[in-house]
């Protein structure tokens, strides 16, 4: 789904040390890998700074049932028009923002 409310947290982790710079200057390099048996790592760099962080995610805690996953997609295939909506309207705040920002 499009807003993080509602999705399942698998797990988080921050990348901390990042130095102050204009809007849209810091560059971060996320990876999502997922194996065979299902463990998620995501990683994060700065591209300026090099510092890093990962995360591995396992199967085998904070998982949702079958039941969940299923209650889960069927949600998402209701709301699917309300998420395109919501997405559509935070791209275009976000554009005005920016615009506005560009301005000063």
């Amino acid at each position: 789904r499009a807003m993080t409310k509602d999705n399942n947290l698998l797990g988080k982790f921050e990348l901390s040390g990042i130095p102050p710079a204009p809007r849209g200057v810091p560059q971060i390099e996320v990876t999502f890998d997922i194996d065979a048996n299902g463990i998620l790592n995501v990683s994060a760099q700065d591209k300026s700074t090099g510092k890093q962080n990962k995360i591995t995610i396992t199967n085998d805690k904070g998982r949702l049932s079958k039941d969940e996953i299923e209650r889960m997609v069927q949600e998402a295939e209701k709301y699917k028009a309300d998420d395109e909506a919501q997405k559509d309207r935070i791209a275009a705040k976000n554009a005005l923002e920016s615009y506005a920002f560009n301005m000063k």
